[in-house]
């Protein structure tokens, strides 16, 4: 059972901001599966589940997303390495796409979460979108917290049709060949 984690923050102001372009991924491939809610309230979050993967999206706002990962994979026996975390990423430019095993948390709050609740060693994979970053570092929670452009709005459906089948491939194949086809430098990469 493979477990795909999109993080972000719950309600519609936060729908369309670059901390949500996990929630995106996972509306997209709910879709895409035919994935049916199965969501509980113990759970934190919307779960969604198809043949033999779940896809959740925690209800606990970004910082405590570890506390709806943890009982999800609990409850469903998920192994550590079956699990799969989409998150933004400011240290790559708006559109740029990488696939990383482990590693730190890089100062992200959702992934700090996660590092506490379930451990450093949960990921097969994360899956790295880039959102750009602003000028100064003390403007990031504000600038991960606002929409994004209307460039980028409308560039999106793009990377998360190409996020999605990134995703659906790391299913079956191995991180490397995900790698060679869905990496990209930058959102002028994807055709």
């Amino acid at each position: 059972m493979t477990l795909f984690v999109g993080l972000g923050n719950p309600g519609p102001q936060y729908e369309n901001t670059r901390h949500n372009i996990g929630f995106k991924v996972i509306d997209k491939l709910v879709d895409d599966f035919g994935a049916r809610d199965i969501s509980k309230t113990s759970f934190h979050g919307k779960l969604y589940r198809s043949s033999n993967s779940l896809f959740l999206k925690p209800t606990t706002f970004m910082n405590l997303s570890g506390k709806s990962v943890q009982p999800v994979k609990q409850f469903f026996k998920v192994d550590l390495e079956d699990v799969i975390v989409i998150h933004d990423d400011i240290d790559l430019p708006f559109g740029a796409v990488r696939f990383k095993r482990g590693g730190g948390h890089g100062g992200h709050n959702g992934l700090k979460s996660l590092d506490a609740s379930i451990s450093k060693e949960y990921l097969r994979v994360r899956v790295r979108v880039g959102v750009g970053k602003p000028e100064h570092k003390s403007q990031v929670a504000d600038y991960v917290l606002h929409n994004f452009s209307d460039e980028e709005m409308q560039k999106l459906p793009q990377l998360i049709e190409h996020l999605a089948k990134a995703c659906k491939m790391l299913v079956d194949e191995e991180l490397n060949t995900v790698k060679s086809f869905y990496s990209l430098k930058s959102i002028e990469n994807l055709q």
